[in-house]
This record gives C-alpha cells, sequence and structure tokens, in this order.
C-alpha cells in the first residue's frame, strides 16, 4: 500500500483502520482516543454508537495505531471496562505495554446499578520504552460535565489537556482516531500541538469540523 503523509489539523472521515493503513509508519507523536466501548450504548435521547455492538474492528484498528506511533512513544486510550480483557488483549497483541491507569472522577452519576458510576478510566500504553515526563499527570483527574450536547459520550477537553501537555512533545502531532466530536483535537489546538482525526460517522465528522473551524 502506497503511504500518504496525514495531513496536520485536519479531520478525515471513514474508517480508521483503512485510513491509518494509508498513513506512514512512525508519523504520530501521541494518540489519545475513546473508541466505542463494545457495550451496545445508548443515551437518553436514544443515540448510539457505530462499532459499539461489535469487537470486529478492535485488534485492527489497535494494531494501526500500534503501527502509525512513533518508537517510545505513548498512547492513552478510554476502553469500557466490562470488556477490560478484550481490550487488553488487543492492546497487547499489537505490542502495547500497560504503563498506567488514569481515573476520570465525576462528581455525579452517569449510571446506576449495583454500584453508582462516578468515573471514567483510561490506559497509558507504551510503544517502547518512552521518557518519563518532566511532569506526568495525576491518575485521578476532575471531570467537568460537557453535557453530552455534541456526541453522547463527549469528554471535556479540561479533562484531556493535562495527558497532552505530559505525552506530546510541544510541536508534535496528536491522533484520535476515534475523534467524535473533536474534544481531542481541541484539547491538542489548546495547547499548541498539531491534531489528526478521523471519525467513522458522518454526522459527528460533521460536528467535529464545525467546531475546529469555529
Amino acid at each position: 500500500m502506497k503511504h500518504t503523509t496525514f495531513p496536520r489539523n485536519t479531520i478525515a472521515q471513514g474508517d480508521c483502520i483503512d485510513l491509518m493503513a494509508a498513513m506512514p509508519a512512525r508519523s504520530v507523536d501521541f494518540i489519545l482516543t475513546d473508541p466505542p466501548y463494545l457495550v451496545r450504548f445508548k443515551d437518553r435521547t436514544g443515540r448510539s454508537l457505530a462499532n459499539d455492538d461489535n469487537a470486529d474492528w478492535l485488534e485492527p484498528a489497535t494494531k494501526q495505531m500500534f503501527r502509525v506511533l512513533k518508537n517510545d512513544s505513548l498512547c492513552v486510550s478510554f476502553y469500557g471496562w466490562t470488556q477490560t480483557d478484550r481490550f487488553m488483549s488487543a492492546w497487547r497483541a499489537a505490542g502495547f505495554s500497560i504503563v498506567g491507569h488514569i481515573v476520570f472522577r465525576k462528581r455525579y452519576a452517569s449510571k446506576a446499578r449495583f454500584v453508582s458510576y462516578t468515573h471514567e478510566s483510561a490506559y497509558v500504553l507504551a510503544k517502547g520504552r518512552p521518557a518519563l515526563p518532566d511532569n506526568p499527570p495525576a491518575d485521578v483527574i476532575d471531570w467537568v460535565y460537557t453535557g453530552n450536547r455534541l456526541h453522547p459520550t463527549q469528554k471535556p477537553v479540561a479533562s484531556l489537556t493535562p495527558l497532552i501537555e505530559a505525552f506530546c512533545p510541544e510541536g508534535g502531532l496528536v491522533l484520535d482516531p476515534f475523534c467524535g466530536s473533536g474534544s481531542t483535537l481541541a484539547a491538542a489546538r489548546s495547547v499548541g500541538r498539531a491534531y489528526a482525526g478521523i471519525e467513522l460517522d458522518q454526522g459527528y465528522f460533521h460536528t467535529a469540523s464545525d467546531r475546529m473551524a469555529a
């Protein structure tokens, strides 16, 4: 396959597996992403997420993430805790090692069953042996409620920026292959990093594009 340089500060619409396969190897400084959790999620208004009902994409997408990430660099990925074994298996099969875990603390419960769910979580994954950051982020970060107006699982920019500042060098490129409404991209731009986003859903692609153009 012919590889082409992914333009900085752009968003592409399509399957991230195919689009990452067209990117050069070792061309991304940091990946921060929020993939489908494999839980058939629906919010209160009935909004759902593409490919949240199957795991067919998980291993091939993770392998491409590992390939395009520079050596000795990091990836932070949110995940569905009920599917932790599947995510762990895919990360390790791709070549990632697990070097950290982050809890995002909420002041509200997003759901309640046996317990009230008052946090989100993500793993810090390493390709090779990255250098330790000068200012490591805390492994517990406060969550700011977005209202999920732009996306059913919209992440707050303020909770993502400490990760980008710590794990992506100044002037580096942040990739989000499941960029949704573009929170990772907005966070990258706010701290002077370049961004590249990929979104499968055409509606959310336009939402993210309009957000970054505003």
